[in-house]
């Protein structure tokens, strides 16, 4: 049985940067992180980076990037003095792991 020859893979046509479609994702709606990585069919590491970048340059337009906190679902631990974007490990009152991760929209 022969082998056929791969293609290479070829990225999808894109009118925008990632970060332009996510900002334009987030006006008017509150997502995650996993829902912009379905959105815009990237990974959701690389969500979590454009986002810091996002956060850091986004207020040269007059505009913000609003963090919902990651919330514990079995204590009701809300991690609102967080600076990290990615959503925690463990909840530091009842150790439990199952967190609902934080969500963004701009404003």
């Amino acid at each position: 049985m022969k082998n056929k020859p791969r293609q290479p893979a070829v990225p999808p046509d894109r009118k925008e940067t990632i970060r332009q479609g996510i900002v334009s994702a987030l006006e008017g709606k509150t997502l995650t992180a996993k829902e912009l990585s379905g959105l815009l069919r990237v990974p959701e590491k690389e969500v979590y980076d454009h986002l810091e970048h996002i956060r850091k340059t986004v207020h040269k337009t007059g505009s913000a990037l609003v963090v919902v906190p990651a919330e514990c679902i079995k204590c009701g631990f809300v991690f609102r003095k967080r600076e990290r974007l990615k959503r925690p490990g463990r909840c530091p009152v009842c150790h439990g792991e199952s967190i609902e991760e934080p969500s963004f929209r701009m404003e």
